[in-house]
């Protein structure tokens, strides 16, 4: 059977990355549609893969696009959408009104297959009982899934994912670059980080397997952490091996608050600090369908960091002491 080409929303980010090389790996042509095409130019030499302008939030591009493809991958997703209720505006915009849209796009061109990914955490009638905003809305886009049963639809909900330029390792490595001590907000709470090898292995395996369809899957890794144990793990690979002091809930959500005002590494919002109140874990081993066996954090997070740098830059500053 011929490769099917994929409509890949969200291509040009972490994960989206990841899947698009991976398609273009097994000879799927791979759309990717996005607002800023230098984002996307690590893209731009794979060989399978076309890179086009457009912006998914326009019904008559969404809809052009869809027709294109004989399968759509949809990757898109905010950590941050603004404050609102039962969600912000940002989250309203990536996680329910773009798949009410796809799916609706999908049915009109006739297309069957359609890949969802949501968020670990997320369970039937999260949007009205889930802590924060982004899983609320997460629920929310994905019950539009499930309940388009006319579609041939897998949902995916992973956990944390890390790999080279994630937000999680790497960011914790930072922060410990510039802070003497690390002062935590749920310190203790519990994380399944998987690798976005396997995730996007995950997706693409799951495509042309009739068993995975009207199905939904955890992805998780094979260890749970706590978020003190990985910001300590992060502080031993860089060689800043800083104190955890861990928060109580008012001082950590004072903190969330007064990080939504923060650049960068040090960035943090209410909403993220809500999300951690409940375990990102799975409820067992990934699926036997996906054909995955989920590579460690600690086996590959040396593998991409570049920790020697890193450990000379802190050499170096404690010469000057």
């Amino acid at each position: 059977m011929a490769a099917r080409p994929v409509l890949l929303l969200g291509g040009s980010g972490f994960i989206g990355r990841h899947v698009a090389a991976r398609l273009a790996a097994r000879a799927h042509h791979v759309i990717v549609p996005t607002r800023n095409r230098e984002r996307a130019r690590a893209l731009l030499t794979l060989p399978t893969v076309q890179v086009f302008q457009a912006d998914v939030q326009d019904d008559a591009q969404l809809a052009s696009l869809v027709r294109s493809a004989d399968a759509v991958i949809n990757l898109v997703g905010v950590l941050d959408g603004g404050r609102g209720s039962p969600w912000g505006p940002g989250f309203e915009r990536a996680h329910v009104k773009l798949v009410a849209r796809i799916v609706e796009a999908a049915r009109a061109a006739g297309l069957r297959r359609l890949l969802h990914v949501s968020a670990l955490g997320v369970h039937e009638g999260g949007e009205r009982t889930l802590p924060s905003m982004y899983l609320r809305s997460k629920a929310a886009g994905e019950r539009l899934v499930r309940d388009a049963g006319d579609l041939q639809w897998t949902v995916f909900r992973p956990s944390v994912v890390f790999g080279r330029g994630d937000s999680l390792i790497e960011r914790f490595m930072l922060l410990q670059r510039w802070l003497p001590v690390i002062p935590l907000g749920r310190a203790d709470a519990r994380l399944q980080p998987v690798w976005v090898g396997d995730v996007a292995r995950a997706l693409v395996n799951a495509l042309d397997e009739q068993a995975t369809v009207h199905r939904c899957y955890e992805l998780a890794g094979p260890d749970v952490w706590t978020l003190r144990e990985l910001i300590r793990f992060a502080g031993e690979l860089s060689g800043y091996r800083r104190t955890v002091v861990g928060l109580p809930e008012a001082l950590g959500r004072l903190q969330a608050m007064l990080l939504e005002f923060a650049p960068g590494a040090l960035h943090m919002s209410r909403d993220n600090f809500a999300s951690l109140s409940i375990d990102n874990v799975a409820d067992g081993p990934i699926a036997a369908e996906l054909r995955i066996e989920p590579a460690s954090l600690a086996s590959i997070a040396p593998s991409y960091l570049d920790v020697h740098e890193l450990r000379l830059a802190e050499e170096r500053r404690r010469a000057r002491r």
